[in-house]
């Protein structure tokens, strides 16, 4: 059975989402997410403007800015609300971890 859209993000997507609580454009979405994750998460620019067609479509991002082909975006409340979401999701599991392998506190 397929996952509803956007039910859970994947890494690529909950990144994309934290990058645009401030207004940026793509190029600068792919320089931040590696920086944000010590280079442990990339984008490619392919999957980057997919995300970011899906993300106005379903109202998450708005988009702030045209400059030639440039296009800036900016997270709506509804995108923080996702964010917010998986934030709490990827938290329970590491939660359910620690108690799981024994290691609770160490969080």
């Amino acid at each position: 059975m397929a996952r509803a859209k956007f039910q859970t993000l994947s890494e690529q997507m909950f990144y994309v989402l934290l990058c645009l609580r401030e207004e940026r454009c793509g190029i600068d979405i792919l320089d931040q997410v590696p920086a944000m994750t010590q280079g442990r998460v990339h984008v490619g620019s392919g999957t980057l403007y997919n995300l970011l067609e899906q993300f106005l479509e379903a109202e998450c991002i708005v988009e702030t800015r045209v400059e030639g082909r440039r296009r800036s975006y900016l997270i709506t409340p509804k995108g923080q609300e996702m964010l917010e979401q998986e934030f709490q999701r990827i938290s329970a599991q590491a939660q359910d971890y620690l108690r799981l392998m024994g290691k609770e506190g160490q969080a």
